[in-house]
């Protein structure tokens, strides 16, 4: 069987596939918090823990539940895990950085119901890879999400500098930026074969 090397895993979990500007998950944050670079740098590293503390959990939960004979259960393990990350998350940056808990407001919640993180523990499951493939999965993912995030967060920031149409700002200017990051992107699809 060809395996696929560790710098391959990255970049395509990164760039050839990235969740949100290829497979569309993950679209509340990164239209939510994208209007200020600095609060799409935290939300970014937020999701990034998470996505690794998941990923780890999802590989172990897996080995159990294929001892048991009980995969059924995964979704609804990986459910529970990645609403319990968050909420750890969310205590310690509660505690930590105050600022930024204020700043991510009610988006940080939401990263319980992020579906590039549940995509991340089911992707990472339906592909066999071992553990440290899927960590280098999930570094590839959250680098891949931090990515989008903070080149749209640069794009509207920039926007909101420019003189740009009335009709064209806000929501519209956002989703006409979207498509063309998401399209740029596509254009990285050569680099997997």
């Amino acid at each position: 069987m060809n395996d696929p090397g560790y710098w391959s895993i990255f970049l395509n979990a990164a760039l050839i596939n990235n969740f949100v500007l290829a497979y569309f998950l993950g679209i509340c944050p990164f239209f939510g918090v994208s209007a200020k670079l600095e609060t799409a740098v935290r939300m970014s590293g937020a999701v990034c823990f998470v996505m690794l503390v998941a990923s780890v959990c999802a590989f172990g939960i897996n080995l159990v539940l294929e001892a048991i004979n009980a995969p059924y259960l995964r979704i609804i393990s990986y459910i529970l895990v990645i609403s319990s990350t968050v909420q750890l998350v969310e205590m310690l940056l509660r505690k930590l950085s105050p600022p930024t808990f204020k700043a991510l407001g009610i988006f940080l919640p939401l990263i319980t119901t992020n579906c590039a993180i549940f995509g991340l523990a089911l992707f990472q499951t339906n592909k066999g890879y071992g553990f440290t493939q899927a960590i280098v999965y999930a570094l590839g993912a959250g680098a891949g999400f931090a990515l989008a995030l903070v080149l749209m967060a640069g794009v509207r920031e920039k926007l909101d500098l420019a003189d740009v149409p009335q009709i064209f700002k806000g929501t519209a200017a956002a989703l006409v930026v979207a498509g063309i990051l998401s399209m740029g992107f596509m254009g990285f699809a050569g680099l997997g074969r």
